[in-house]
């Protein structure tokens, strides 16, 4: 990223000079290398702004330019708020929304995906992994019902790019969103794939003004941060299969070691079909902001960075079933490409002391 910072300063838009030639072949590498990621054409890649921009653009794009076919999207309880809430906002401008539920491990039935299809349906947006529980979804099987269907198909893949195969011809996606900082590339940069062909996809621009990436998301684009989603989704699609044994390995001790010494451990999603790098468990009899604050050493969350700031039970623990009890009593361990063997062994003896401390306290 560092050179287009600096030595090579140009406007990609900036198509007669040496610079803006420059900057135009980082944005195309760019383009080349997330497309690979992916199985896609670069000619299918528009950068975004994050994966919650993409989400936007996919929805309020294809309900806008496919009103006169019908107006309703078929998605899933436990998305992310950026699905949701677009959703919700959605509805208030003529849209009517589907919103399946999940079993008790957190995934959707795809049958349940086709009998909500109806001749109005023409967006299924569904999650490829869950941003709190790890729960992958049945992507494949999904998108083959929505092509079936003649229905568009939009996979919010902000958890699983770079961290799980995906082929969006063979998964039969027609849209996806990805997010350069959950691949460890920058913040602010994002990507939306869009099907070119069989279907060919088209929405309506949410951001005007330019005519930048064929006028479906114009401003100026931010090279270095192009530069840096490249690189991040060059260096994963390297990594990505000896990462997942070693992450899985990792989470497997941690799980193990918790299980071993805390009783009543609950995990939150399904124990086979989940990222690698995800382990939701609830603490029965000790909360989960109080854990958090009783190590403050250890890098952890009660969920979603995005609704960290609602003082709620999470409505993803919810759609499982769980009590209020137990969604407050969850933690989310993230497992990724730094940790080692001897964290996951201070995180065991941190978590267990400091349960075992809050239980104690809770029962006086």
């Amino acid at each position: 990223m560092l050179p287009y910072f600096t030595k090579h300063y140009g406007n990609p838009a900036s198509r007669n000079h040496y610079f803006g030639w420059v900057a135009d072949e980082a944005v195309e590498i760019a383009r080349e290398q997330i497309s690979a990621l992916i199985h896609a054409s670069e000619k299918e890649i528009y950068f975004t702004s994050g994966a919650t921009e993409s989400n936007n653009l996919a929805l309020r794009g294809v309900t806008e330019m496919y009103r006169n076919q019908g107006n309703h999207i078929v998605t899933v309880v436990s998305e992310h708020k950026a699905v949701l809430d677009t959703c919700v906002d959605l509805e208030q401008h003529g849209c009517e929304v589907t919103y399946l539920s999940v079993d008790r491990t957190g995934l959707v039935d795809p049958e349940k995906v086709r009998r909500a299809i109806t001749d109005k349906t023409i967006l299924v947006s569904i999650m490829h992994v869950n941003n709190e529980i790890g729960v992958i979804q049945p992507i494949a099987e999904i998108g083959a019902i929505c092509h079936e269907q003649e229905v568009l198909f939009h996979v919010d893949a902000a958890q699983s790019a770079g961290k799980l195969p995906i082929d969006v011809q063979k998964m039969q996606i027609d849209l996806l969103s990805v997010s350069a900082h959950k691949l460890y590339g920058p913040k602010g940069i994002g990507a939306l794939y869009i099907r070119r062909k069989q279907p060919r996809v088209q929405i309506k621009p949410q951001i005007t003004g330019g005519g930048h990436q064929k006028g479906i998301r114009s401003g100026t684009l931010p090279v270095p941060l192009i530069a840096g989603l490249g690189e991040a989704c060059k260096i994963a699609a390297a990594e990505m299969e000896t990462e997942a044994g070693r992450i899985l390995a990792l989470r497997n001790k941690l799980h193990a070691g918790l299980s071993a010494e805390i009783p009543n451990l609950v995990l939150n999603g399904h124990p086979c079909k989940r990222l690698p790098g995800n382990l939701n468990l609830s603490f029965a009899g000790a909360e989960g902001e109080s854990l958090i604050m009783g190590m403050p050493d250890i890098a952890v969350s009660t969920g979603s960075a995005c609704t960290s700031s609602v003082i709620a039970p999470s409505y993803v623990l919810k759609a499982l079933g769980r009590t209020d009890d137990q969604a407050y009593s969850a933690i989310r361990f993230g497992i990724g490409r730094f940790n080692t063997d001897e964290e996951i062994d201070i995180t065991i003896a941190t978590v267990v002391k400091t349960v075992h401390r809050l239980q104690k306290l809770k029962r006086k």
